[in-house]
């Protein structure tokens, strides 16, 4: 692993505060909107993943996925490397390039790999994000990514118990709608179900987590 400093958990909350929350607008506008995070300390790294110095547990969330059925998050990815990210399918740009990536950084890794892997995908935004828009938007990405719904404060303590802020949708004056969300990757281990590894957008790219993820898929940290 690559040498490292370890930040106050002072200063981690300052960073996490400044890169996690994200407001997107349908036309792309960007505004900000106060959220509750959960503070995390993590070792500083200048590329890559930042390795948690206290790892996260992965949420106790049952919601229902884009077949319609429920999907108890815990237990479906239990044992496997998971990948998990909050947003929603309106998103104008963080959201579909985070995504994209990842979906570039999975087709170039082995296939044992690949199949292992469990994406997830959850809504910031339910009341617009049914099953079948979920569904059709992630198709469009990789169609083994997983895409869940459900009742939105559920989702938001959930994505509060990792650390991620989220907010409920508001119209603006002109009628557009605004989703205030993290913009965090989390990683989660096979071996201890915990996550480890957490990226931001500025540095989930195709090279990042194609280099990354088959240490993470073998419980290794980056």
């Amino acid at each position: 692993m690559r040498k490292s400093s370890t930040v106050t958990a002072a200063a981690a909350f300052a960073a996490a505060a400044a890169l996690t929350l994200s407001a997107c607008g349908s036309d792309g506008d960007s505004d900000s909107k106060a959220g509750a995070t959960k503070p995390a300390t993590f070792e500083k790294q200048k590329k890559g993943g930042s390795v948690l110095d206290t790892p996260f547990e992965k949420p106790d969330l049952t919601l229902t996925d884009t077949h319609g059925k429920k999907y108890d998050m815990i237990e479906k990815t239990k044992g496997h490397p998971t990948l998990l990210y909050f947003g929603y399918t309106n998103c104008p740009d963080i959201c579909p390039l985070t995504m994209s990536n990842i979906a570039v950084a999975k087709s170039k890794l082995p296939k044992k790999v690949q199949q292992d892997l469990r994406v997830v995908f959850i809504t910031s935004d339910p009341k617009r994000d049914t099953p079948k828009q979920l569904g059709t938007w992630l198709r469009g990405q990789d169609p083994s990514f997983i895409g869940l719904t459900g009742d939105f404060d559920t989702i938001q303590a959930g994505a509060r118990s990792v650390g991620v802020a989220i907010e409920p949708s508001y119209k603006k004056k002109n009628g557009d709608i605004v989703s205030t969300h993290g913009a965090q990757l989390l990683a989660f281990s096979p071996k201890d179900d915990k996550a480890h590894v957490l990226y931001t957008e500025r540095n989930t790219t195709p090279e990042v987590l194609e280099k990354e993820l088959p240490k993470i898929a073998k419980g290794e940290t980056p």
